[in-house]
């Protein structure tokens, strides 16, 4: 079956008695049992509850894993797959990644004991150099967010064996419609379903799939000891964001297909960071593991006092953190989502005060050109 068709189906049960296409919301905190030691399958919905088991089913199958966990959000995700370790290990993690992943590393788990080295991912070289004893697993982004770096998952899964690591893929950019991690040799692969799989901006969710069902029991243990799952409702919501997933991804790569060549044509723009561009140094790798390129564009203007003007002309295009929703959203990343990260880092990574990020909708890209172009347009002085 092809994943239009699984996308399209997520959710519909043939299991379920009433016939209905859509997924009931079990909104239900217990469940009643038959009998002495007789149950239903189900007992407590921190444990189970049939609207998120559909939504946990269907991202294992959009992932070609063996079963997915669903969470109250993506740092519940991630949070989850930090718990697979113990204080004194340590993990090798892409440098330039989402600040919220930073944040919880530097300021939860490090007290707590875990060890970070990060490193440039798209350079198998710099992973050898921070390999150790005590290491024992990987967490990378491809593409990163914000500077649209690309990691060779398949090559990275091989270096993972060979030291006897834990591979995981932040999956949220590409998501399953244009990459498959576990395909490509990863253990896991986590997603902020808040962003494309939900893609209506109107449910804040994670999603994690595995391919051992060994490792799937472990965080399914984690998980409901501690309890960040996601409730019915939103399950139902991402599940109905979940039947659109093809089309709409379709329609944000066209427009930003169309964006990222006006914007290199721009005079205030200096630099345009987007894998589907031939000059992007990871786009041969995109081409070998990936059906697609994304629809998120990072550029640079030419200075930092435009980045105010910009934001505020704007009309069609929303100033707003997030990314992957039907409507585009610009972010300023250095005062948004990385802000967490220390300035000398992030000028080293490239998150510059001239920077933005762009999450390309699906409206008219005439209308998405129009909008940047009179928010861009310098007046000259008489």
């Amino acid at each position: 079956m092809k994943i239009e068709t699984k996308c399209v189906w997520a959710g519909v049960s043939k299991n379920e008695k009433t016939g209905s296409i859509s997924m009931p919301i079990y909104q239900t905190a217990t469940f009643k049992h038959p009998g002495l030691t007789e149950s239903t399958g189900y007992d407590y919905s921190r444990t189970g509850n049939p609207t998120r088991e559909a939504v946990e089913k269907s991202i294992a199958e959009l992932e070609s894993g063996t079963r997915g966990l669903a969470f109250s959000s993506g740092m519940a995700a991630i949070s989850a797959f930090i718990h697979l370790f113990k204080s004194g290990d340590h993990i090798i993690v892409s440098n330039d990644l989402y600040g919220g992943t930073y944040r919880l590393l530097e300021q939860i788990y490090a007290s707590l004991g875990l060890k970070v080295t990060y490193v440039n991912t798209s350079d198998l070289a710099q992973m050898e150099k921070a390999v150790k004893g005590i290491t024992k697993g990987i967490l990378i982004e491809s593409p990163s967010n914000p500077m649209m770096k690309i990691a060779d998952i398949s090559l990275i899964a091989d270096f993972a064996r060979r030291h006897g690591l834990l591979l995981a893929v932040d999956n949220t950019f590409m998501t399953p419609y244009w990459q498959q991690p576990l395909s490509l040799g990863a253990d896991i692969v986590i997603h902020s379903a808040s962003k494309y799989l939900g893609g209506h901006n109107d449910l804040v969710a994670g999603l994690i799939a595995v391919k051992d069902p060994g490792l799937g029991e472990k965080l399914g243990f984690i998980q409901n000891s501690i309890g960040s799952i996601l409730g019915p409702q939103d399950s139902w919501l991402l599940l109905r964001g979940l039947k659109t997933l093809a089309v709409r991804l379709e329609q944000s790569q066209k427009n930003a297909f169309e964006l990222v060549h006006w914007l290199k044509k721009h005079p205030q723009v200096k630099s345009v960071y987007y894998p589907g561009l031939k000059e992007h140094p990871g786009y041969q790798i995109m081409t070998k593991n990936c059906t697609g390129f994304g629809a998120m564009i990072s550029f640079e203007v030419a200075q930092p006092a435009l980045i105010g003007t910009v934001l505020n002309r704007l009309k069609l295009i929303s100033f707003a953190e997030s990314l992957g929703g039907v409507e585009s959203l610009i972010t300023f990343p250095c005062q948004q989502t990385h802000a967490d990260i220390p300035k000398e880092i992030r000028d080293e990574l490239g998150i510059t005060d001239c920077l933005l990020r762009l999450s390309v909708g699906i409206e008219h890209v005439g209308d998405l050109i129009n909008d940047l172009d009179q928010a861009l347009t310098i007046e000259e002085d008489n």
